[in-house]
C-alpha cells in the first residue's frame, strides 16, 4: 500500500493564483538551534522542549520553502499502530484515503516540537511542509487550502495529531505561514 494524495478543502476548483505572502521578513539563520530541553516531560515517551509552543524567536521568510513533492512510499513503520489512544481517547486509521475530503480547523505547531520525532520516526522541521493528522496513514500528501484567503499548500502528513475535537490537522510553522494563519492561528481549511 503506497501513499495517498488527497485533498482538503471547502470545494473542487482550480486555486486562485497563488497571493504574496508578506507577514514574513527575515532569511531563517543558518544551523537553526533545536531549543533547549525544558522543565517538563509529556504524555508517552515525547519529552518536550518547552512548556509552550512558538514561533521562531526571529521571523523567518518561508516563501521559498517549496511545498511537499508527492512521492510514492511505504507506509511508515511507525505511526500506523490501528487503534491508537491518546489522553483516553482511541483513533481509528482510514482503510483509504481515496476519495477523502475533510473540511474543519487548523492550527500549526513550532518550537515545541522542533528536532523532536514525529509519530512516523522523522525529525520534526517546523521549516519543512508537514502536518499532523489523527486518522490518515503515514505517510500522506494533502492539499490544504486557508478558505479565507485562498492560499493553498501541499504538505506531508508525518505526525499523529491534533489531540482537539475542534481542530482536523496540525501544522508546521512553514506550511501555517505561507497559508498567511500565523497570527490567528487557527484558520478553516
Amino acid at each position: 500500500m503506497g501513499t495517498s494524495i488527497l485533498l482538503l478543502a471547502a470545494c473542487v476548483t482550480t486555486p486562485p493564483p497563488a497571493k504574496k505572502v508578506n507577514p514574513i521578513t527575515r532569511l531563517p539563520p543558518q544551523n537553526q538551534p533545536v531549543p533547549k530541553p525544558g522543565a517538563r516531560p509529556a504524555f508517552g515517551t515525547r519529552e518536550f522542549n518547552v512548556i509552550r509552543d512558538a514561533a521562531p524567536g526571529a521571523p523567518v521568510d518561508v516563501r521559498d520553502v517549496p511545498d511537499a513533492e508527492p512521492i510514492e512510499e511505504p507506509l511508515s513503520a511507525y505511526g500506523n499502530r490501528n487503534p491508537y489512544t491518546v489522553l483516553g481517547e482511541t483513533y481509528a486509521l482510514l482503510p483509504t484515503t481515496k476519495g477523502f475530503r475533510q473540511d474543519g480547523g487548523a492550527s500549526w505547531y513550532g518550537t515545541k516540537f522542533h528536532g523532536l520525532k514525529t509519530s512516523s520516526g522523522e525529525k520534526y522541521d517546523m521549516y519543512k511542509m508537514t502536518a499532523a493528522h489523527r486518522n490518515l496513514p503515514l505517510p500522506t500528501y494533502v492539499r490544504v487550502t486557508n478558505k479565507a484567503n485562498g492560499l493553498s499548500v501541499i504538505v506531508k502528513v508525518n505526525d499523529r495529531g491534533p489531540f482537539h475535537s475542534e481542530r482536523i490537522i496540525d501544522l508546521s510553522y512553514a506550511a501555517a505561514a505561507k497559508l498567511n494563519m500565523l497570527k490567528t492561528g487557527t484558520a478553516q481549511v
